[in-house]
């Protein structure tokens, strides 16, 4: 193959593979991360311990409690100062191992049932429902004395998850994440090795595939900053943003240590292929072993003076 369409080829390769890197490793962490329930659960659990979303949480089982007190009980409104009291109630409950245990188990039962529609055929909506952690929330509220709190009732509510009409695109989406999860990061590798395999200068190739890689981690990195600005300037004015960045970040985890790993593996590499080159075109040239130093060029003959 000539040199030069060796060289036009290996650019190709290489400028695909960085290109297939961010989207490789995004494919794969929606695909084996946020697809896998173990690890989706283990993600959000650190988020109960976490300030704005536990005040999110004790805000909205706060005013939910006080509604049912209001709507479901044939006694008149509560008090003002009482209300404040339940809030409380439900805050100091967000710091208990119970909390955590239904905030687990909340996460896990919501995450089953949105993969059980993606990978099935039932077109019925996802719901999950709300009954077990109202029953746990009202057992602490009613060991707390909080006014009328064994008096409130467990009903079973259920929350919309994924709407039925979404359900055959979501499934078709899903299918592809799946499929590019797995080939995508296998295109970037390949890709890359048949770039600096077809270099003509394989210095200069590995060099340009760790810029690239570098390149694209850090592409994938500014994605998710900007990814989580449009994520909380697009949620509606009743949703806590400090909970909502919490969540975001989170889940986002593993994908931005991916990322900064690439950055710094990428960089490593270039500069490393960098002082090699640099140290080779600098070391003095080295005699063959047994060699013998040029003999000197003899002295030119004097000259005789004419008489």
């Amino acid at each position: 193959m000539p040199p030069r369409l060796r060289a036009a080829l290996s650019a190709v390769l290489i400028a695909l593979s960085g290109l297939l890197v961010p989207f490789g490793a995004l494919a794969a962490w929606a695909a084996y991360e946020l697809a896998d329930t173990d690890r989706y659960v283990t993600a959000m659990a650190p988020l109960a311990t976490d300030p704005a979303v536990r005040e999110a949480v004790a805000d909205t089982v706060g005013d939910g409690i006080l509604r049912a007190v209001d709507q479901h009980l044939d006694v008149p409104p509560l008090p003002g100062p009482l209300r404040p009291f339940v809030r409380d109630a439900v805050r100091s409950f967000t710091q208990t191992r119970a909390f955590r245990m239904a905030w687990d188990t909340g996460n896990q039962v919501t995450h089953d049932a949105v993969l059980r529609a993606l990978r099935g055929a039932d077109d019925r909506d996802v719901t999950v429902d709300l009954a077990p952690v109202t029953a746990q929330v009202k057992l602490r509220l009613t060991q707390d004395h909080v006014p009328l709190a064994a008096r409130i009732p467990v009903e079973h509510t259920t929350v919309a998850v994924l709407p039925a009409g979404e359900l055959t695109a979501l499934r078709k989406g899903f299918h592809v994440l799946e499929v590019a999860g797995f080939w995508l990061p296998v295109a970037a590798v390949v890709f890359a090795v048949g770039g600096i395999a077809l270099a003509v200068r394989r210095r200069r190739a590995v060099t340009a595939t760790a810029l690239g890689t570098a390149l694209g981690g850090a592409l994938l990195a500014g994605c998710l900053a900007v990814g989580r600005s449009l994520t909380l300037a697009g949620l509606p004015a009743d949703v806590p943003h400090p909970a909502a960045g919490a969540v975001y970040d989170a889940l986002t985890a593993t994908l931005r240590t991916v990322a900064w790993l690439l950055l710094g593996l990428g960089l490593v590499v270039a500069l490393t292929a960098w002082l090699t080159r640099y140290l080779r075109l600098t070391r003095p040239a080295r005699r063959p072993p047994g060699s013998s130093a040029p003999a000197p060029a003899p002295a030119p003959a004097p000259t005789r003076a004419r008489a």
